[in-house]
């Protein structure tokens, strides 16, 4: 069996070396814990229905997914969802109450990460 190597997408990489910066540059956890969850293999990573961000959500809430958001269900509130990855049935139906953002665009309107819940 071999070893596990982690990551070896380059945007990926990338995206996992930038969290860890903005966590200790913004002193925030939130970003050190994101970067450590994408840094998982692919199998174990988090993928979550919109249903179940709609039941666990309040309006105009954000909340970040390391992983995958996927189209099974609707949402019926604003919501700002930030994700690794997205199905374009989830983006479309999120992009009609709320937005859908990259967590790189997350990290820029919230270096932070204040009031940014992880979901999944």
């Amino acid at each position: 069996m071999a070893n596990r190597t982690g990551p070896t997408n380059p945007v990926l990489i990338k995206l996992i070396m930038d969290l860890k910066k903005k966590g200790s540059e913004e002193n925030a956890n939130l970003w050190r814990r994101i970067a450590s969850e994408l840094e998982r293999s692919t199998r174990t990573r988090r993928a979550v229905n919109l249903l179940r961000i709609n039941r666990y959500t309040k309006e105009n809430e954000t909340i970040i997914v390391p992983g995958k958001v996927l189209g099974s269900g609707d949402i019926d509130h604003n919501i700002t969802v930030a994700a690794y990855q997205f199905s374009e049935g989830a983006v479309d139906k999120i992009n009609k109450k709320g937005k859908a953002i990259s967590i790189t665009e997350l990290m820029k309107e919230n270096p932070k990460g204040t009031n940014v819940r992880i979901i999944g």
